[in-house]
């Protein structure tokens, strides 16, 4: 039988919030006192910048009022928002460039599913183009930190959110690089946030070698430690 993800589903959550939840799973995890496990949420509009960031990467987000928070995940500048699907997998990894292609693959085949045909990751352009295309259009981006085996961070998939934040800033440190989400790039109608999310959880986990176990935020913090 595969070894266990725990997936908790936790709606709009503030991002140093959430950095902190993730910190006190990361140390449980790594005392082996839960499985592994996904957070999958929303944040409130927020810039985050990673360890790789540079000055020049927010030219105009500042001057909207957006939070800019420091980070210690690789990768740059990202901008996160509600109806953008973030996802936390705090999962034991060995090999850390692998655990990255099954993300992109495991985010390809859920959008592909979802509708968006041309999904692809570009693995063969290298770290810059990390994450999930279409054509030249960014889709999501992935961002990880690894301590003592144990991965935080993880992915943020545009789906229904608005874009228009990307462009006040240098996203990814890419100039010019159009960002996209699965309702421009199929049409739909909002509210697809539900179904993707869902869909998006089980491809993460079963591109991970696991099966999920939908656990409630209560439930999850009764394994870890009190902030």
């Amino acid at each position: 039988m595969l070894p266990e993800l725990w997936v908790c589903h936790l709606g709009v959550v503030d991002y140093r919030e959430a950095l902190d939840l993730q910190e006190r799973v990361r140390a449980a995890r790594q005392e082996d006192e839960l499985p592994d496990v996904l957070l999958m949420l929303e944040h409130p509009p927020v810039y985050t910048r990673g360890r790789r960031s540079r000055a020049n990467e927010l030219p105009l987000g500042g001057a909207h009022g957006i939070d800019v928070v420091e980070t210690d995940r690789g990768g740059l500048v990202t901008y996160h928002g509600p109806g953008q699907l973030v996802g936390y997998p705090i999962v034991r990894v060995d090999d850390v460039v692998g655990y990255v292609r099954s993300l992109e693959n495991a985010l390809v085949r859920a959008l592909v599913d979802e509708g968006v045909a041309g999904a692809r990751s570009r693995p063969r352009e290298g770290h810059r183009y990390t994450g999930v295309w279409v054509e030249d259009r960014k889709i999501a981006s992935i961002g990880v930190h690894l301590s003592r085996g144990v991965s935080t961070h993880g992915f943020a998939v545009n789906v229904e959110n608005d874009l228009q934040p990307f462009s006040w800033i240098v996203p990814c440190g890419l100039d010019g690089v159009q960002m996209t989400s699965l309702l421009r790039e199929t049409g739909r109608t909002p509210s697809v946030m539900k179904c993707f999310r869902r869909r998006a959880a089980y491809e993460v986990a079963r591109g991970l070698g696991r099966r999920q176990r939908l656990v409630s935020l209560s439930r999850l913090e009764t394994r870890v430690p009190v902030a």
